[in-house]
């Protein structure tokens, strides 16, 4: 019998290749500094305690603006452009996955998922599409001759909201991956334990 037929199946599952793990990180970052600054801007106590509000300013708006950066330099990694592929695509087990959270099942079998679940898909399409609203509504606060005042003011109103509403919902996802350290370990190393893929993602087929 071979070697390879007598060895024994790795413990250890290739989950995120350096470029994923690399845009994630840059790209948290930017979000949390522009969450900061936000705060320091918005909330009265944070205010008078940092000061220096241009200061703050400058640095939420140039961190806004490079939001996409990380992404968009990402996108020359073929890994990263296959996990976005399992990012887009939403099947039926997608929609088991759905069911069952909303009724809290996690009985095993009941939430099947493959690379990612139902749960991520839907929340990296909404960060996606939150972020490239903000970076349109701040720039348009920015650039405060360029268009009307009613313009301005509708674009305020969104940004301001909108950035109160991605507060919670970060506030979730990092409250659910400090739930999960294998998850940030596999964010974190780029691999995870194989009773854990199978158990969370057991259509996932590395």
């Amino acid at each position: 019998m071979s070697l390879r037929a007598d060895a024994p199946p790795a413990t250890r599952l290739r989950r995120f290749g350096r470029a994923t793990r690399w845009v994630h990180r840059t790209t948290a970052a930017l979000m949390l500094t522009c969450v900061a600054t936000a705060a320091c801007l918005y909330v009265p106590q944070l205010a008078e305690l940092v000061g220096r509000r241009e200061l703050m300013v400058r640095i939420h708006e140039w961190a806004g603006l490079a939001l996409p950066v990380p992404l968009l330099a990402g996108l020359a990694s073929r890994a990263l452009r296959a996990d976005l592929g399992h990012l887009n695509r939403f099947g039926p087990h997608d929609r088991r996955w759905l069911r069952a959270a909303r009724r809290r099942d996690r009985s095993p079998g009941a939430r099947p998922a493959a690379k990612f679940n139902a749960g991520q898909k839907i929340y990296a399409a909404w960060i996606a599409g939150a972020t490239l609203v903000m970076l349109g509504t701040g720039l348009l606060m920015w650039f405060t001759h360029l268009t009307p005042l009613v313009w301005r003011t509708s674009a305020t109103f969104v940004h301001d909201w909108l950035a109160l509403t991605i507060g919670i919902v970060l506030a979730g996802h990092i409250g659910m991956a400090l739930a999960d350290p294998e998850a940030r370990r596999g964010m974190r190393t780029g691999s995870v334990s194989r009773e854990w893929a199978e158990r969370e993602h057991p259509l996932w087929r590395p």
